[in-house]
């Protein structure tokens, strides 16, 4: 990996966060409590669509509910998606399933 692309790596994902995302927790309102919303300009690999996970803690053999939109679901307000929370407040494996899409849409290879 060249110095760029560990500065491009760095930038998206500092401290292996991934900085354009927003992440909601309803509390357990309904089955799929975590709502995490993609953000920034990836929209290139989407046609223009904005995407969204909705999960359960257990997305993987659970709820994960993929969703897009031409807007942002969480703007202008976000109350209907819970509580705004961190990426580290996250189920391990929801933030397993929201770093892969995140590496795919802004084409982070590693």
């Amino acid at each position: 990996m060249n110095k760029q692309q560990t500065k491009r790596i760095n930038r998206l994902l500092p401290n292996g966060k991934p900085r354009y995302i927003r992440c909601y927790d309803n509390l357990g309102e309904t089955l799929d409590r975590y709502t995490v919303v993609y953000t920034g300009r990836y929209t290139h690999k989407t046609a223009g669509e904005f995407w969204d996970v909705c999960m359960n803690a257990n997305p993987f053999h659970g709820i994960g509910i993929h969703g897009y939109s031409d807007h942002l679901i969480d703007r202008p307000t976000y109350s209907h998606l819970g509580k705004r929370i961190d990426f580290k407040d996250l189920p391990a494996d929801c933030q397993e399933l929201v770093l892969t899409d995140y590496k795919y849409l802004w084409d982070l290879d590693l």
